[in-house]
């Protein structure tokens, strides 16, 4: 008889998510503890973060994933509460319009240090946790790492980054008997979506249509990375139609390009001189690395 393949993570699975505080990866260490996972929740954001963590009866830990001494340090506490680590989910991310030319640069630095170099840093700090045989880290990148669209370079570089790290790790973690997953998401009903979209730039780009692709349900995508981590999958895709896509990339980037924005340059003008905020506050407030400054 075969056996059924995993869709929950087994009771008392330990797990560490960064980016808890909001969106998916609140909602995905919420739903893990429901299973009975022992989590923990990380983020920048005290409140939410504490208030997120509190629903899940599971305690939180203040983190900066751009500052490479916490992660260690959080890392190793987490694993040393927990007796050990099975899985860590490295979700933080953020998010801004950035044009190519004439666009601030510290937004692109800025989406380094945290989505690329955060998320570096947490699998780094992961590793020696999750090299054992039935220990997964799961690298949190985006279909924007496959497919690249006019505002979003910043944010595809950054996720392209993610998912080279994550398939290197794969191949160097496989002796312990440890498995890497890439997570490939599209446009998700969270506050990073609406936040990230609700700019003049943006309404300028795609008028009355609100996001690219359409909003994907979150519930949904949370039900598939776990499914994901109990199977310890090399990829999970969320929404569904994501998975075929990111394999045929060249193929989707081609019909894009084809495709073309009527309205692309009314955008970038606006994009070059709009304060957009970042999608998650960043710590001291700053919108940006160094805020106010622009390329010439």
């Amino acid at each position: 008889m075969l056996e059924r393949t995993p869709a929950h993570v087994r009771p008392g699975t330990r797990v560490l998510v960064t980016g808890a505080a909001r969106g998916i990866g609140a909602a995905l260490a919420t739903q893990l503890a429901s299973h009975g996972a022992r989590v923990a929740f990380t983020g920048i954001e005290p409140d939410a973060l504490e208030a997120a963590a509190s629903v899940a009866d599971s305690p939180s830990y203040a983190l900066d994933v751009s500052d490479r001494d916490a992660v260690d340090e959080v890392v190793d506490r987490v694993a040393a509460d927990f007796g050990g680590l099975d899985v860590v989910v490295a979700n933080a991310g953020i998010a801004r319009q950035l044009p190519m030319t004439g666009g601030d640069p510290s937004v692109m630095e800025r989406m380094l240090e945290v989505n690329t170099l955060g998320a570096y840093y947490t699998a780094r700090a992961a590793a020696r946790h999750v090299a054992h045989p039935g220990g997964y880290l799961l690298m949190t990148s985006s279909l924007a790492a496959a497919v690249h669209l006019p505002l979003l370079g910043a944010y595809s570089a950054s996720k392209a980054a993610v998912e080279a790290v994550g398939d290197t790790l794969r191949i160097e973690l496989r002796p312990d008997g440890a498995r890497v997953g890439v997570a490939y998401f599209a446009e998700l009903d969270t506050e990073m979506t609406s936040r990230g979209f609700d700019t003049g730039a943006a309404h300028a780009l795609l008028g009355s249509r609100g996001t690219l692709s359409g909003l994907g349900s979150l519930p949904q995508a949370v039900d598939r990375i776990e499914r994901g981590i109990a199977r310890r999958s090399r990829t999970v895709c969320a929404p569904a139609w994501v998975r075929p896509v990111v394999p045929l990339r060249h193929l989707a980037q081609r019909a894009v390009e084809l495709r073309g924005f009527p309205n692309l340059r009314e955008a970038l003008e606006v994009a070059r001189s709009e304060d957009a905020p970042w999608t998650t506050p960043q710590p001291d407030g700053r919108p940006s690395a160094r805020h106010g400054e622009h390329a010439r």
